[in-house]
C-alpha cells in the first residue's frame, strides 16, 4: 500500500457527512459508578461522500478516483470543509495562529499542529498533511518567508528553519490541512435507476493513521 499525495475532489466531497470520533472504554462497577478510558490518544475521523454525489457524471469522477486508489488500497487526502484551517472556517490562516512550539537555540525542525480548547481543556492533533502554498509562520511573533526563512514539507507537515529559533521564543504557524484517508470499502454499489430517482450510493472514508 501507499499514500497518494492526491486530493479527493472536491466537488464531491463538500456536502459529505462526517466528523471524529473517539472509542472509550467503558466498565461499570457492582456499586454503580463507572470507569471510562480511553486506547487512543487521538481522534479518528469517519465521512460519507456518498451523499454529495450529484450527477451521473459525479458518479464517473468517483469511480476514476476509486479505481486508481484500487479500493482500500491506497490511501490519500481528503478535505473536511468543517475543519480545514489553523483558524475558524470564516477566517484566513495568519502566522500566528497557531502555537507549533518553543525555540531552544538548537531545534530547527517543527511540527504543525492544531490545538482544540474549550473549558479549561484542549487536545493537540497532529497535521500531518498541510496544503502547499497555505503555510504562514513567525517567529516571536514576526512573519517569516518560505524559501528564505523556512521550508514546508507538505507531506509530513514538517516546518524546517534555515537558522535555529532562540531559546524561548514561541514559534507559531498558520496554515490549510487536508485529513490523510482510505476508503472504508472494496465495493461501490451504484443503481443508475436509483440515483436518478434521488438514491445516492455510501461511500465511506476513514482517517489512517500515518507513521
Amino acid at each position: 500500500m501507499a499514500f497518494h499525495e492526491v486530493r479527493f475532489p472536491v466537488s464531491l466531497s463538500r456536502g459529505s457527512i462526517g466528523g471524529p470520533e473517539r472509542r472509550t472504554e467503558i466498565v461499570t462497577l457492582a456499586n454503580g459508578y463507572e470507569e471510562r478510558n480511553t486506547p487512543w490518544a487521538h481522534s479518528r475521523r469517519r465521512y460519507d461522500a456518498g451523499v454529495a454525489m450529484r450527477s451521473l457524471d459525479d458518479i464517473e469522477t468517483l469511480i476514476a478516483f476509486f479505481e486508481a486508489r484500487q479500493g482500500q488500497l491506497h490511501a490519500f487526502r481528503w478535505k473536511d470543509w468543517s475543519d480545514y484551517k489553523s483558524c475558524a472556517p470564516t477566517g484566513v490562516p495568519g502566522s500566528q495562529d497557531q502555537q507549533i512550539g518553543t525555540g531552544d537555540g538548537g531545534t530547527t525542525v517543527f511540527a504543525l499542529q492544531k490545538t482544540y480548547a474549550s473549558g479549561g481543556q484542549s487536545y493537540v492533533r497532529p497535521i500531518r498533511k498541510a496544503v502547499a502554498g497555505t503555510v504562514r509562520v513567525a517567529v516571536n511573533a514576526e512573519p517569516l518567508v518560505e524559501t528564505v526563512h523556512f521550508e514546508v514539507d507538505v507531506t509530513r507537515g514538517l516546518v524546517t528553519f534555515a537558522d535555529p529559533p532562540d531559546v524561548g521564543v514561541p514559534v507559531t504557524a498558520g496554515f490549510e490541512f487536508d485529513v490523510p484517508v482510505r476508503f472504508d470499502t472494496d465495493r461501490i454499489d451504484i443503481s443508475v435507476e436509483t440515483f436518478q430517482a434521488g438514491e445516492v450510493p455510501g461511500v465511506p472514508v476513514i482517517e489512517v493513521r500515518l507513521p
